[in-house]
């Protein structure tokens, strides 16, 4: 989930002292994606049209064997989308036809721990740190020589995509970023926070116990339906949506996956020393060069940082919007159009 451990301890570090006003390539305020003007996209999707991918797709990737959805022209300009926790690729489903019909080749991979994704080698550690999950989004595109890439994602997958523009500029034409500036370090996890703001946090002390890793395994599928009601209050998905996504939980690795992510933060679980260099440069908070959109929606219930917080850490053309409608923390399967529109869009700036 969204780090608001990360944003109260990035006020310690000043970066809560920032201004909304980046460098814009919009206007800072409210946007829904508009299907009845010139210009706007095709309405080749809408929230619960699809239901599936054409085809899964595996390439050996670094650690890993990745499984991935793949629509769009191979020819036409990659996009990358990367889901977050508890959720799967299924949080595109909808994204993808419509950025597929405008020309792009559109690339959405399990995360380590989801869906068809296995580690090639079983002496593999099942690690979760920040940079890990990095490095492994661009062992993926190396894979699928893939030298420059529009990225997106929510949650991890944020995260993720942050990192990458922020250690790789240059295999990042441009970004969308739900909640915006993600990228956290151990030493700041540190501090503790007020009550309230820990209260925000249960899982993450309950899955640091024993008692939440047994839990966690043994009702994996009702602890993320709890998760999606929680973080997206206001969106009524029904039982088959919830189950296609369910399915990628039931990876052999995930619980293992969860569980170190989130003690990782915490100090609580190993770093690999293979990823020591890169964590240090994460520590600095870098600042992000690529254009970039930054997303929230108006009802996300799980812990987020506020765009006023995070906005000068966007040093280029930067556009910060607001989808309304009691949009929830899973913004690209609750607004795809929105999403999807924002893709387009930075890519065009």
């Amino acid at each position: 989930m969204t780090n608001e451990i990360d944003r109260q301890r990035r006020g310690i570090l000043g970066v809560t002292a920032l201004g909304l006003a980046a460098i814009p390539f919009g206007a800072v305020a409210a946007a829904q994606p508009d299907t009845g003007k010139p210009g706007s996209l095709p309405a080749a999707a809408g929230r619960g049209t699809h239901t599936s991918f054409s085809t899964i797709k595996h390439v050996h990737a670094g650690e890993l064997d990745v499984a991935y959805a793949e629509e769009g022209p191979a020819d036409g300009p990659p996009v990358l989308l990367l889901h977050g926790w508890p959720y799967d690729i299924h949080a595109y489903v909808d994204v993808v036809p419509i950025l597929a019909v405008q020309g792009y080749r559109v690339l959405v991979p399990y995360l380590r721990g989801y869906g068809g994704t296995r580690f090639l080698s079983e002496a593999s550690p099942r690690n979760a740190q920040q940079a890990a999950l990095a490095v492994d989004a661009i062992a993926f595109m190396d894979a699928l020589k893939i030298d420059r890439a529009v990225l997106g994602g929510f949650d991890w997958g944020a995260r993720t995509v942050n990192i990458m523009a922020a250690l790789w500029p240059e295999r990042c034409k441009a970004m969308v970023s739900v909640s915006g500036y993600l990228i956290g370090s151990q030493e700041a996890n540190r501090n503790p926070l007020p009550p309230k703001a820990e209260l925000q946090w249960w899982y993450q002390y309950y899955f640091a116990t024993e008692r939440g890793v047994r839990g966690y395994r043994q009702y994996t599928h009702d602890f993320a339906r709890l998760i999606w009601q929680l973080a997206s209050p206001k969106w009524a998905f029904d039982d088959a949506t919830f189950d296609r996504s369910a399915v990628a939980l039931d990876n052999p690795d995930h619980v293992a996956i969860s569980i170190d992510n989130y003690r990782w933060r915490l100090g609580l679980a190993p770093s690999q020393a293979k990823y020591d260099e890169l964590e240090r440069k994460l520590a600095t908070l870098p600042t992000i060069g690529v254009p970039t959109i930054t997303m929230e929606g108006d009802a996300n219930g799980a812990p987020h940082p506020p765009p006023e917080a995070y906005a000068k850490k966007f040093t280029g053309k930067y556009e910060f919007r607001l989808i309304t409608g009691g949009i929830g923390h899973n913004l690209p399967q609750e607004a795809p159009e929105a999403f999807a529109k924002a893709i387009v869009d930075v890519d065009r700036a």
